[in-house]
C-alpha cells in the first residue's frame, strides 16, 4: 500500500522537480550573456587606446600573432595611429606591461633630460644578465660609468684610431674581397649578411681582445664561438616576450630557447676564459713598453684596478669583451645588409654613390686599377652622399629596432603620459624612422638626399635619428662605426655590382639585433674599367 502510493505520487512529485533545471539553464545563460557583455565593453573601451585587452591574458594575444607576422611593423602601425604613444597590457601576475614611445620629446626626457631617472633597470639586466653580465651595455651607476670612463679615453686615442682602421684595412683586402672575387668568378649565390658578420667579427675581436678568430679566413671556417655568440643573442631576446615566470621554468628545467642559450653562453665563455688566461700570461712577461703598444680593450682593463685596489675579475673582463663584441659585431654588418639590399631596390641611388666613389678617386695622381686601389681615410671622409646614404639605410633599419629603459621615480613624459617608479619604458628605433610627425610624408621612402645640404651630409638630433643612442650613453663607436661601413661598402661597390638573388625572402629576424632571418643571397658581378670610367665623366 504504501509503495503503491509512493509511485502514485512520483509523477506529481516528477512535475515541481522538472522545472528546476530550465532556470539553472536561464542563469547560467544570464551569466555567460553578462561575461560576454563586460569582455565586449572592456575590449571595445580599450580598442580606444589601440589594442583589445582580454581578461586575464591583457594584449598577449596581439603580441603572439605580431611575433608571428613582424612585430616592427606592427609596434609602428599601433604608434602612428596612437600619438606615437601606448601603454601596453600583459596577463595578469606577469611583468609585460610597458610604456612604448616614438616620440622625440619623450626619448630625449629619458635619454637626455632625466638621465638618472630612467636606467636600464633590474628587469633588464636580470634578463640579459647571464650574456652581457656587468657589462657596459647592461649595466648602471657607477659600474657603467667606469666602463665608459675607460672605454672613452682609449677610443678617443690615436693609437687606438690606428689600430682599427688599420686592421679593418688588412681584412678588408686580405679576407673580404679575395672571397668575393672567388664568388664572383664562380657566378656562385653568396650570403653577403654571412660574408660581413664574419667580417666585423674578426674586426672586433682585434679591437675587444686582440686576437683574430679567423672567420673569414679561405673556406668561410664555421667557427663555434661566433656560432654561439649569435645563438645567444637570438635566444636571450624571448626572455623580453616571455613572462619572466616561464622562462625561468625553462632556464630551470634547461628546455626549450633557455637550453640554447645556456649551451651557447658555456661555448661563448669557453673561448673568452681561454683568451684571458693566455692574455694574462703575456701581460706577466711584457714590458711597460710593449704593455703600451697594445691597444685592445682587453689589455687595457687587465692593467687597471677595481675600487678597491684590486685587479679586476676574470668574469668581468669576459663581460666586457663580451659586450663590445655584441656592439661592434652585429650592428655594422647587420646595417651593411639592409643597406645592400636597399641599393639592389633603388639603383639611382647605387649610381649616385659610385659617381661620388669615382670622383673622389678622379683627383688622385694614382688612379690605379680597381682590383688594386685602396681607399684612403681622408677619401673616405669626403664621401657624403654614402655617408647620407648609410645614415638613411639606419633611419629605415636600424640595427638595434628597440631599446628598454625602467622608471625609478614618478614622472611625466613631455606628452603627458604619468610614469610610476618600476614601469618599463621601450623606445621604438625603428617606429620613429617610419613617423610621418617626424620625417614627413616621404617617411617610408630610402631618400639619402633628406640628409644632405648644399652636397654635405648633415646630422640629426640623437632624439629624432636613435641608432646610435643618445644623452650620456651615445655610442662611443660612432665614428669608427661609420668609418668601418663607408670604407666595407666603397671598396665593393667600386669593384661589384651587387644584386640580390631574385625572390629571395626578407625579413627581420626577432633577436637582439636585426638580422635578416634568411640571410641577403646576392650574385656579384665584376665592374668593367668602361663602366667605372663612365661614372668618373658624370656629375652627380
Amino acid at each position: 500500500m504504501t509503495m503503491t502510493t509512493s509511485f502514485s505520487n512520483f509523477p506529481a512529485t516528477r512535475r515541481k522537480i522538472l522545472p528546476l533545471p530550465d532556470i539553472q539553464i536561464q542563469i547560467i545563460e544570464l551569466f555567460i550573456a553578462f561575461l560576454v557583455f563586460i569582455i565586449i565593453r572592456s575590449i571595445s573601451k580599450r580598442r580606444q587606446n589601440g589594442l583589445p585587452v582580454w581578461p586575464v591574458v591583457g594584449m598577449l594575444p596581439s603580441l603572439v600573432f605580431a611575433l608571428r607576422v613582424d612585430i616592427y611593423e606592427w609596434i609602428s602601425g599601433i604608434l602612428s595611429r596612437q600619438n606615437e604613444t601606448f601603454m601596453f597590457k600583459g596577463p595578469w601576475f606577469t611583468n609585460l606591461n610597458c610604456v612604448v614611445t616614438a616620440d622625440p620629446r619623450n626619448v630625449e626626457h629619458l635619454l637626455k633630460t632625466r638621465f638618472q631617472a630612467y636606467p636600464k633597470g633590474p628587469y633588464f639586466r636580470h634578463a640579459l644578465r647571464d650574456l652581457l653580465g656587468d657589462g657596459i651595455f647592461n649595466a648602471d651607476d657607477e659600474v657603467w660609468q667606469k666602463q665608459r670612463k675607460t672605454a672613452s679615453i682609449e677610443f678617443h686615442s690615436s693609437k687606438f684610431r690606428n689600430m682599427t682602421t688599420e686592421s679593418l684595412l688588412e681584412l678588408v683586402h686580405g679576407r673580404l674581397l679575395p672571397a668575393l672575387q672567388e664568388s664572383a668568378d664562380q657566378s656562385a649565390e653568396t650570403d653577403l649578411q654571412d660574408i660581413l658578420l664574419r667580417l666585423t667579427f674578426d674586426n672586433v675581436c682585434m679591437i675587444a681582445f686582440g686576437v683574430d678568430p679567423g672567420c673569414l679566413q679561405p673556406g668561410l671556417p664555421e667557427i663555434p664561438f661566433a656560432k654561439a655568440f649569435e645563438a645567444a643573442t637570438e635566444a636571450t631576446i624571448f626572455r623580453f616576450v616571455t613572462p619572466t615566470l616561464v622562462w625561468k621554468i625553462m632556464r630551470h628545467f634547461n628546455i626549450g630557447s633557455e637550453k640554447t642559450l645556456q649551451d651557447s653562453i658555456t661555448e661563448v665563455e669557453r673561448f673568452a676564459d681561454d683568451v684571458i688566461r693566455t692574455r694574462k700570461k703575456e701581460v706577466l712577461l711584457m714590458s711597460d713598453d710593449d704593455k703600451k703598444q697594445r691597444s685592445d680593450l682587453l689589455t687595457i682593463f687587465i692593467g687597471l684596478k677595481d675600487e678597491e685596489g684590486q685587479p679586476f675579475s676574470d668574469k668581468f673582463l669576459r663581460d666586457i669583451c663580451v659586450n663590445f663584441i655584441l656592439a661592434g659585431r652585429d650592428t655594422s654588418s647587420v646595417a651593411l645588409s639592409w643597406f645592400f639590399w636597399l641599393l639592389d631596390r633603388n639603383p639611382t641611388v647605387e649610381e649616385k654613390i659610385l659617381c661620388e666613389i669615382c670622383q673622389i678617386v678622379k683627383e688622385r695622381d694614382d688612379e690605379g686599377e680597381n682590383g688594386n686601389l685602396i681607399f684612403r681615410p681622408e677619401e673616405v671622409k669626403k664621401m657624403e652622399y654614402l655617408h647620407a646614404a648609410l645614415s638613411e639605410s639606419l633611419r629605415l633599419y636600424p640595427s638595434v629596432p628597440v631599446d628598454h629603459k625602467e622608471v625609478a621615480e614618478d614622472d611625466v613624459f613631455p606628452d603627458g603620459t604619468v610614469l610610476k617608479t618600476g614601469t618599463k619604458v621601450i623606445y621604438a628605433i625603428y617606429a620613429m624612422g617610419r613617423m610621418e610627425a617626424i620625417w614627413g610624408k616621404d617617411c617610408k621612402e630610402f631618400r639619402p638626399e633628406r640628409w644632405l645640404r648644399d652636397g654635405r651630409f648633415m646630422s640629426e638630433s640623437a632624439y629624432k635619428f636613435t641608432a646610435f643612442n643618445g644623452g650620456p650613453r651615445l655610442c662611443l663607436g660612432k665614428d669608427f662605426a661609420y668609418y668601418q661601413m663607408k670604407f666595407a661598402t666603397a671598396s665593393i661597390l667600386y669593384r661589384y655590382k651587387v644584386a640580390v638573388v631574385e625572390n629571395h625572402p626578407v625579413a627581420p629576424k626577432l633577436a637582439l639585433t636585426m638580422y635578416m632571418k634568411h640571410g641577403l643571397k646576392v650574385k656579384l658581378l665584376k665592374r668593367s674599367e668602361s663602366d667605372l670610367q663612365a661614372y668618373h665623366n658624370i656629375k652627380y
